[in-house]
């Protein structure tokens, strides 16, 4: 059987009512846009790809509420804020805080053209069609997510080495992730122009916050956000320094990643614990089994990224394995 869940997690953060954000003006629901006229960035940040990362949610009705409240409004380009799968955040339920993730898909790996263009239908498929237009008219994007299991915050800049580039350019967090992309299907920080190595216009960024309902991952959300809107132009300076959260860290450190290692089956185990971003010092070691398939660590100092053993089912990813660059 898959690793089980011994106790139940700890709930720290509480989940705001996005009801009031729902109507944004772009005819779209909960999609809000700000065009200042003025030359700059298509800039988007989304939140609430996955229902149960609160995280964002919480970074984003600050945002609102700074625009609602006047003390902020984007200097120029353009904006979008969007909440994304809302339907699967509207069924969170404290007792069951993993059940909320999706409503029939995983929303995160839907992004290809060969999806989003075909004809199969789910929840998830429904609302990323409507979010494509979006998506496809913006440059330089931020998604804000959270891991199931604790885990340092960390960036995922998708397969590309110009968002790594992007995120240093941020300057948060400490540790910084290219990986090889999801065997299930594309993320939204790969679609299109994003996924170009050329294109160094379009770039997107993917923060992991921390562990999904701890206390601190909703100030790491709302740090991105301020950083990410200085960084991009549209915030000014005062502004930024006003609303940080947390210091930068002293440097960042990049893990790539080789391999995914997926469940085969409901039989998958994990061999080692499962602490993200723990190093595995020999090459060969035996970190997880599923029936007669042992899977050990490729090399030494092998870095165990984002492991999950909670809400895992055969197919998704259980941890990728990479390496400090640095």
């Amino acid at each position: 059987m898959l690793t089980p869940v011994v106790a139940p997690p700890r709930i720290e953060l509480t989940p705001p009512s996005v009801d009031r954000w729902r109507d944004g003006g772009t005819g779209v629901d909960h999609v809000h846009a700000w065009d200042t006229g003025r030359p700059g960035p298509r800039v988007m940040i989304q939140a609430l790809t996955h229902g149960n990362e609160i995280c964002g949610a919480i970074a984003l009705d600050w945002l609102l509420g700074e625009i609602t409240a006047g003390r902020f409004r984007p200097a120029r380009g353009r904006l979008i804020v969007a909440f994304a799968n809302v339907a699967a955040y509207q069924r969170f339920d404290r007792e069951r805080p993993f059940a909320s993730r999706c409503v029939d898909e995983d929303l995160n790996r839907v992004w290809a053209d060969e999806q989003l263009l075909g004809s199969r239908d789910s929840a998830e498929l429904r609302r990323a069609r409507e979010l494509r237009p979006f998506v496809d008219a913006t440059e330089l994007l931020l998604d804000i997510h959270s891991m199931s299991e604790p885990c340092a915050p960390l960036m995922v800049c998708g397969t590309q080495d110009k968002n790594a580039a992007f995120a240093r350019e941020l300057g948060v967090p400490e540790v910084l992730l290219i990986d090889t992309g999801h065997p299930a299907g594309l993320r939204m920080v790969e679609r299109g122009a994003f996924g170009d190595p050329a294109d160094l216009k379009h770039r997107a960024l993917l923060i992991e916050c921390g562990q999904h309902w701890e206390a601190a991952a909703a100030d790491v959300a709302i740090d991105a956000v301020v950083r990410f809107l200085g960084l991009t132009g549209l915030a000014d300076l005062a502004w930024v320094r006003a609303n940080e959260r947390l210091p930068l860290p002293a440097r960042q450190r990049l893990v790539r990643v080789t391999e995914p290692v997926v469940a085969r089956s409901d039989a998958f185990k994990f061999l080692v614990p499962t602490m993200g971003l723990s190093v595995i010092a020999k090459a060969g070691t035996p970190i997880a089994q599923d029936g007669e398939q042992v899977f050990v660590t490729p090399y030494d100092n092998t870095v165990l990224v984002m492991p999950g053993t909670n809400n895992l089912k055969p197919g998704g990813t259980a941890v990728r394995l990479g390496r400090f660059e640095d």
